[in-house]
């Protein structure tokens, strides 16, 4: 797991940016999740599940995290992944205390690979990860500081925000769109059974809905091929048939 988080400072209300790996299956994709928390708001969590679409543990691949005081871009390679919009709305929910990086294996198989049917093996000990080429770039602060002076941090802030990662260009949004139509399987957007009034950042995309139940999983089985297959057939049924409609009238 790679994170930016402060929970050893505030331990009743700490911000969070995840990304964590789920385990694997021998002969399965590996499965990952991004996640955000503000201000202890661990009740709400924010996550969403994909597949990858190659082998992490054979080479090294970027992940990226954006985080700026209107925006967060989560990022593997140069594909953006996920986006989070800061909205009033959100309140306390956004980070905004300083952070720190972190990268940590724990044992989360009691839930997290294939929902903790398949616990570690052990027998696999001791478990290691390699990172290389370390990059943070940001406005250094007193990581005790509760109610920092962003003040200071405006001018590095804009600077941040110019940066040709900060900007989601048309091409780069239609690469997310094609990311999460491949390879999402969960989003806490989409799953109504667990928030029947969606978080205040959700902004629910009609297309990519049509893809999940009431449960924020995907409603089909099967590959991503299989599965964009099916939603881009659903897509067309529905064309035609308001198609229809227009020329009936």
């Amino acid at each position: 797991m790679m994170q930016a988080s402060n929970g050893d400072v505030f331990e009743k209300n700490h911000d969070e940016l995840d990304i964590e790996f789920l385990g694997n299956v021998e002969g399965k994709p590996w499965r990952f999740q991004t996640n955000l928390y503000g201000n202890g708001s661990t009740s709400r969590g924010r996550e969403e599940r994909y597949r990858l679409w190659f082998d992490p543990s054979k080479e090294f691949h970027r992940y990226s995290i954006l985080w700026t005081a209107k925006n967060i871009i989560f990022y593997v390679d140069e594909v953006p992944i996920r986006e989070v919009v800061r909205s009033d709305e959100m309140g306390g929910d956004y980070p905004t205390k300083p952070m720190s990086i972190y990268a940590t294996i724990w044992d989360a198989s009691s839930w997290a690979t294939n929902g903790g049917k398949i616990k570690v093996n052990y027998d696999y000990a001791p478990f290691t990860a390699d990172f290389k080429e370390l990059v943070l770039e940001g406005c250094p602060m007193d990581p005790i500081q509760e109610y920092p002076d962003f003040t200071t941090c405006k001018e590095k802030d804009a600077w941040l925000e110019t940066r040709n990662f900060a900007v989601l260009t048309p091409k780069r949004r239609s690469a997310m769109r094609k990311f999460r139509q491949h390879y999402m399987y969960y989003s806490c957007c989409y799953d109504v059974w667990r928030y029947p009034v969606k978080l205040p950042d959700c902004v629910i995309d009609p297309i990519e809905k049509a893809r999940f139940n009431e449960t924020g999983r995907l409603r089909f089985s099967g590959s991503h091929k299989k599965q964009a297959k099916i939603a881009k057939a659903r897509r067309k049924k529905k064309q035609r048939a308001a198609s229809k409609e227009r020329t009936e009238m």
